[in-house]
């Protein structure tokens, strides 16, 4: 998982609570999905900015999933306001999916 960010400690917090948001069509989060590309930390305008892609540009869950990315990570950095852009460039692919997401998948 090659997640792009500002801040690696933060990011590794907030990627452990990203993990509690899943796709429902799925039942995989968005980490382990590999739908999430970069984090990155202001400090200074106390904001955090997420680049996150969904499986399929026409996902009918999207803005369920992104609007749960914002809740879960306003709620972990409480001072912090989210924004969240969705990126269809690069695509997302299966391969992007995590060792452990794949098992959960039974997929090989």
């Amino acid at each position: 998982m090659n997640i792009i960010s500002n801040n690696q400690m933060k990011a590794i917090i907030a990627l452990a609570a990203l993990e509690a948001v899943i796709d429902p069509e799925i039942g995989l989060n968005v980490v382990d999905l590999g739908l999430i590309y970069q984090i990155d930390f202001s400090e200074e305008d106390k904001e955090i900015f997420v680049s996150m892609t969904l499986t399929t540009q026409f996902c009918p869950m999207g803005e369920s999933i992104t609007d749960g990315v914002k809740q879960c990570l306003e709620t972990t950095f409480g001072d912090m306001q989210v924004k969240v852009n969705l990126v269809f460039d690069p695509p997302w692919n299966y391969e992007r999916i995590s060792d452990s997401g794949k098992a959960f998948l039974n997929r090989p």
